[in-house]
């Protein structure tokens, strides 16, 4: 058995199981390659010869209550799965907050200078666990945890194992007989409060997002709608979001949409080719699938793609979690860093 992705929809009480039982995922070189292609995509930040954007595509399909996930996959068509053996350490594992500083201070002076209006700083964590769970159990422990958001368990031999948590959709179907469509700009992060009151700094790194998202879009269709700001809950931390609406000509032409689309500034910056290419050079921790995108791609249907945020890697009992944060001028190099500490216990909560 090749590969699986295990997914679960925000406030659904099943999940779906897609196990790929023959060969291994296909590896594509550029997004514009998922042009009217279906199967469930898991694609890296950034694409290389390493870190392809891999289509998974199922034999065999199941949906099941996900309070059951972990019996039914560790009894069943799965039990005798193998998960691979696929860990890259962090260059962050021992002096990882004095690591975030030169960081910080490098990506911070590149605002200062007026490189970029924003750029996100990524770190990874981490953690070894004597006695680690199954990832199944992982997977059903996040369920319960995180119903408002986009659950997944993906395993192959090219990228490892990956849990995560996101509350990003990069593009979601609404209505697929008309080609319509739905995306979120989310920005801004603050602990969840019932009158949270943002920033200045908050609201305007929302709004170079939601500004990139419609002027993305317009190169694809006129007929867009925007609703937002609006205040969002994911976990324990609270969100800035806006959510469009649009329709295209047709559906099968979404790896173009995708490859214009990622990385959005939400995780890379502006501008963002340039934002984009500091980050690949600069950037202490590679980020491999981290702030990639995931999810079931299918033309004329069901298409939920996710931006993967809140996720770790899994190899037996070591875990590399991974978090980050957008910065701007006035940006605080502390309340960054807790940013991306709160960030990072949406994993840490789950290996509780």
């Amino acid at each position: 058995m090749s590969s699986f992705a295990i997914f679960r929809l925000p406030f659904a009480q099943s999940c779906t199981l897609m196990v790929q039982e023959e060969g291994e995922p296909e590896e594509l070189n550029r997004l514009t390659s998922l042009n009217d292609r279906q199967g469930y995509v898991f694609a890296p930040f950034a694409t290389t010869s390493n870190h392809p954007v891999l289509l998974l595509t199922p034999s065999r399909v199941e949906t099941m209550d996900c309070k059951k996930v972990f019996s039914v996959c560790s009894t069943g068509i799965l039990s005798d799965y193998e998960f691979p053996n696929k860990t890259v350490k962090s260059t962050l594992s021992s002096h990882h907050q004095m690591r975030y500083h030169l960081d910080f201070c490098n990506f911070y002076a590149q605002l200062q200078e007026g490189a970029f209006r924003k750029i996100v700083l990524s770190r990874c964590l981490d953690m070894d666990i004597a006695e680690p769970e199954s990832p199944f159990m992982l997977f059903q422990k996040a369920c319960e945890r995180y119903p408002r958001m986009f659950i997944s368990l993906v395993s192959t031999p090219q990228g490892g194992t990956w849990l995560t948590a996101s509350p990003e959709i990069l593009l979601e179907s609404i209505s697929p007989e008309d080609s319509t469509f739905k995306t979120i700009a989310l920005a801004g992060t603050m602990p969840f409060a019932e009158d949270v009151r943002w920033s200045e700094k908050n609201i305007r790194e929302q709004r170079y997002v939601a500004t990139y998202m419609m002027e993305t879009l317009e190169q694809f269709t006129n007929r867009i709608g925007e609703e937002g700001p609006y205040t969002t809950r994911a976990a324990n931390l609270a969100h800035l979001r806006s959510d469009f609406t649009f329709t295209l000509s047709d559906s099968h032409h979404l790896g173009t949409l995708l490859q214009t689309l990622h990385p959005t500034p939400a995780v890379c910056g502006l501008p963002k080719r340039e934002a984009f290419d500091f980050i690949q050079r600069n950037e202490s921790s590679p980020r491999l699938y981290y702030s990639g995108f995931q999810g079931p791609l299918q033309p004329g249907g069901d298409t939920h793609l996710y931006v993967s945020l809140r996720c770790m890697m899994i190899n037996g009992g070591h875990y590399a979690l991974y978090a980050g944060g957008g910065l701007l001028k006035d940006s605080v190099e502390e309340s960054e860093w807790q940013e991306t500490e709160a960030k990072l216990n949406t994993m840490r909560n789950v290996l509780e």
